[in-house]
């Protein structure tokens, strides 16, 4: 079983690039997640990389910017390649299959809002006290 789901921040824009011979999008990005803070030890944060494919990966370029709320659902995939030194690097990717938007906003720069659904007609904003469970 290879699954793997995570919530975490954008710690960068999504690149996208286009394979030469489908034309199928392709978006990076990289997001912040923090480890569990036990008592007494410094907080530890991972940085997953994240592969995204298709229309999803236009999206994730189009609505998608440094700092944004996102979950990520998809597997592990391993690699390795030389570098310009001639060693060998080993990389860990989550490829993505859903990714799903927690906050929305302007890419341009304003404050990202959690979802929230409009108001049906013939029904009144309640505030979280009112409510009694």
């Amino acid at each position: 079983m290879n699954c793997v789901v995570l919530i975490g921040r954008l710690t960068r824009d999504p690149e996208v690039r286009f394979l030469p011979e489908s034309q199928m999008a392709v978006a990076t990005f990289s997001i912040a997640i923090d480890r569990i803070q036990r008592a007494g030890k410094e907080k530890q944060t991972d940085f997953p990389r994240i592969t995204v494919f298709g229309k999803q990966a236009e999206n994730c370029e189009k609505y998608l910017t440094k700092g944004r709320l996102v979950g990520v659902q998809g597997r592990l995939q391993t690699g390795s390649y030389k570098n310009k030194d001639g060693a060998t690097v080993y990389t860990t990717d989550v490829v993505a299959d859903r990714v799903e938007f927690l906050e929305w906003g302007d890419k341009g720069g304003a404050t990202a809002q959690p979802v929230e659904s409009s108001i049906p007609e013939g029904f009144q904003a309640i505030e979280d006290d009112d409510v009694p469970f």
